[in-house]
């Protein structure tokens, strides 16, 4: 397997696929680098090098006690794109992984980073503050919290349902659902709760602020898990450079439901920067 370690000792595993201008994918919760694997294809085929990584406590990574924090997530992507020597990058970053592309732009800066990507994202805040009252209840996550003590399997199985959408209207197959719960389950049941605390209750207002490239933003207008105008909307009148496209009616799943216009609206943004 491909791996590096970062800073603390911890392995990570990453896929790199293909030769051209590179686009480094970082995942949502609770998946790993393989739900990548429809964009990283298209991509790769038509000329473009992709990189896709599970974050620490997922998939093929390590499963460490700690560093379950964005500083961390922002560090460890850092340590990948270092041991690659990646430049000219097109960060992609989905649910979750929208707060790992967005520290690591707030911590390390642009240098090398060409345009950014954010999908379903939980930027620029997730959770309901005093100033932010669009959020999420506080009390829905610790609900995320219970349940995943309590039995994490039959939990993810039922998350299925607002993530893709499927009592919107939404059709997903059988190994599409059997798929994400494997993924799920491979993960680090400390990594997946303190991973909920993480991308619920971080600020990345700031780090959004420091975005100076193009950045392309999708958000899903049915999206039961990372509502649209709590996240997305905001975050594309805080990047200065951003280019704001809803999906009408798609879910938060929308890379498997919405999976060939997704495609199509990466390759169309990454050639328009490049």
């Amino acid at each position: 397997m491909s791996l590096f370690k970062t800073q603390d000792g911890t392995n990570i595993y990453y896929k790199d696929w293909g030769t051209g201008k590179p686009i480094v994918f970082s995942h949502g919760w609770p998946l790993d680098a393989d739900m990548w694997d429809s964009q990283m294809t298209f991509l790769a085929e038509r000329g473009y090098r992709v990189i896709a990584y599970d974050r620490r406590g997922f998939g093929r990574s390590d499963q460490p006690w700690e560093g379950y924090n964005y500083d961390t997530f922002a560090a460890d992507l850092n340590g990948l794109i270092e041991h690659l020597d990646l430049h000219d990058i097109t960060l992609v970053g989905f649910s979750m992984g929208g707060g790992d592309v967005a520290r690591y732009i707030g911590n390390y800066g642009t240098d090398r980073v060409s345009s950014l990507v954010l999908l379903g994202a939980v930027t620029p805040i997730f959770i309901k503050t005093a100033d932010h009252p669009e959020g999420v209840e506080p009390a829905v996550f610790e609900g995320i919290r219970d349940g995943l003590r309590k039995d994490r399997a039959q939990f993810i199985k039922d998350f299925a349902t607002p993530f893709y959408g499927l009592n919107k209207g939404m059709e997903v197959s059988d190994g599409v659902l059997t798929q994400t719960l494997n993924i799920a389950l491979l993960a680090s049941l400390k990594g997946t709760i303190d991973c909920v605390t993480a991308f619920s209750e971080t600020d990345f207002r700031n780090d959004l602020t420091k975005v100076d490239v193009p950045a392309l933003i999708i958000h899903g207008t049915a999206d039961q898990v990372v509502p649209f105008e709590a996240t997305g909307k905001l975050a594309a009148e805080i990047i200065t450079q951003s280019h704001l496209k809803t999906y009408d009616g798609a879910p938060h799943g929308f890379a498997v439901t919405h999976q060939d216009q997704l495609n199509d609206d990466l390759l169309a943004f990454i050639k328009s920067v490049y």
